[in-house]
């Protein structure tokens, strides 16, 4: 027998009222971050580059190859504490590779030739050197260099060190985006610039968009 309008009613009014569970969608996994850690001249330029990459999530400066009790600007730049004016770039290796990485990092971030020096910036603390995490790194990064020497990119012999990673302390607060915060700096107009001009012209598929 059939149940007539005023019956069904009521009826339908409770089931609405009755808890439902919902299946909530899966989240999507969260990406897999790997660190490079690089340095190459004034950690400005540096971060201003590999922050513009697509698939790097972040960039920080700061420094690496000494301890943490001489971790600051003011002591790093006498030179004579070990450390190296450094970035800390954390990237998804789905979008890009540490060997991509590697590529705009001679090719455009710095030059490779200069020992303990970069442009107008001169001591160890602004040498070139590449801070490997792990045996993949190490390996990847001797490959490119040994690449790049035996095709003879530059005329001058590469001096950047391959060294494992300790420890990596962030710089102060006002050196962290120097560059895109300053763009009108002497400095960052005429050291800084032409890299990101040049990271435009040689890797625009590279770039965040």
């Amino acid at each position: 027998m059939m149940m007539n309008a005023r019956r069904l009613a009521p009826l339908l009014a409770g089931l609405l009222l009755m808890p439902v569970a919902v299946s909530a969608a899966a989240a999507p996994p969260a990406p897999h971050l790997e660190k490079a850690v690089l340095a190459g001249g004034c950690f400005w330029g540096m971060e201003a580059v590999f922050e513009k990459l697509r698939g790097v999530r972040e960039v920080v400066a700061g420094y690496s190859g000494g301890s943490k009790v001489t971790a600051h600007y003011e002591i790093v730049s006498t030179g004579m504490t070990g450390h190296a004016e450094s970035v800390e770039i954390s990237f998804d290796p789905a979008q890009i590779s540490y060997a991509r990485i590697l590529q705009v990092y001679f090719t455009v971030a710095h030059d490779p030739t200069e020992l303990n020096r970069q442009g107008p910036d001169e001591g160890t603390q602004y040498r070139s050197e590449i801070f490997y995490t792990d045996d993949a790194q190490r390996k990847t990064a001797e490959a490119a260099i040994a690449a790049l020497a035996a095709h003879h990119v530059y005329s001058a012999p590469i001096v950047t060190k391959v060294e494992a990673f300790s420890a990596f302390y962030p710089a102060e607060a006002y050196h962290q985006h120097y560059a895109d915060l300053h763009p009108d700096n002497p400095y960052i107009a005429s050291v800084d610039e032409p890299k990101l001009v040049a990271l435009r012209e040689k890797f625009p598929a590279l770039l965040k968009r």
